[in-house]
């Protein structure tokens, strides 16, 4: 079974399993028309008009169905999709194996509403060959509408395993600009390189300098490519941050080299701290395998300068 094909089916017992009689009568319906080469502008058409027969409701999927998500592609997570979305990208399948496909999924972005264009992009990973679709995603990865860029970059392999490395690190420090959930994006711990941690860090220095707060999960960025600038800088983020910025600072010390993690002096930083949270961090870091995951509960909004 094909990737398109295994996602294409796992999409489809979801809808089976969630809509009322009404809402798969709908999409059957849609499907058919699809199926029968249906002109673009109505295509684009059936996109919207799902927004009258399934609900925004979140998907709310199983344990089992995650499962089976990640198998069915890995570095999918369809757990924060809704089900019109769902239903939307289910069409954009129904239509991917067609001539003229890539002509009518263009098409029908500059017409999508926000829910709609969430869809779209959320649709990219999932079709056959996604790498010809490049371009298109690494429009949505410059967007500053947060919804569009984290369909586009969270939750997806699509980022680390199509972009090249100019969009990848472009997309990456999107992120940190958008304050987009960074742990969510798949593939970040592989692909962390030297240069992507000095621009990581040019943004800390010009956000330190224009005395605004960094993104604590700017520190997950740095990983074993720090070095002597890097180090540098978080121990100043841990002698001053907020306590969001001082734990992401503590998990980053985890993720050092050797010799880094070793000048940072772990163990007395831990029999110092009182915060409790930061504490914690500090643990997480003595233990080893600090991973993006660690950071996934200082995504929250960043301290806004008053």
């Amino acid at each position: 079974m094909s990737g398109m094909t295994s996602t294409s089916a796992w999409i489809q017992g979801v809808l089976e399993r969630r809509l009322t009689a009404a809402g798969r009568d709908f999409l059957a319906g849609a499907r058919a028309e699809i199926a029968a080469g249906c002109d673009e502008v109505r295509f684009a058409g059936l996109i919207s008009l799902s927004s009258r027969h399934v609900p925004a409701l979140p998907l709310a999927i199983t344990v089992e169905e995650s499962a089976a998500a990640a198998a069915a592609l890995p570095g999918w997570n369809p757990e924060r999709w809704n089900l019109r979305e769902t239903a939307r990208v289910d069409l954009v399948l129904a239509r991917s194996s067609l001539p003229g496909f890539e002509r009518a999924l263009e098409g029908a972005f500059p017409y999508a509403d926000l829910g709609e264009g969430c869809a779209l992009y959320k649709s990219l990973a999932l079709l056959p060959d996604p790498a010809r679709f490049a371009h298109r995603a690494a429009e949505g990865a410059r967007s500053n509408i947060r919804a569009l860029f984290e369909s586009t970059v969270c939750d997806t392999p699509y980022p680390a395993r199509w972009f090249d490395a100019v969009a990848w690190r472009q997309c990456v420090i999107k992120a940190l600009f958008v304050e987009a959930p960074l742990w969510r994006v798949h593939g970040l711990d592989a692909r962390l390189d030297a240069e992507l941690a000095r621009m990581a860090l040019d943004l800390a220095l010009e956000r330190h300098s224009a005395g605004r707060p960094v993104n604590p999960q700017l520190w997950m960025v740095l990983g074993p490519h720090a070095q002597e600038r890097g180090l540098q800088a978080l121990e100043r983020e841990f002698g001053a941050g907020t306590q969001a910025g001082r734990a992401c600072a503590a998990l980053a010390f985890g993720r050092l080299d050797a010799a880094a993690k070793a000048r940072a002096r772990l163990p007395e930083k831990a029999e110092r701290e009182r915060d409790p949270v930061v504490q914690a961090a500090l643990r997480e870091a003595l233990r080893g395998a600090v991973t993006q995951l660690s950071f996934r509960a200082f995504d929250g909004p960043v301290p806004k300068v008053v």
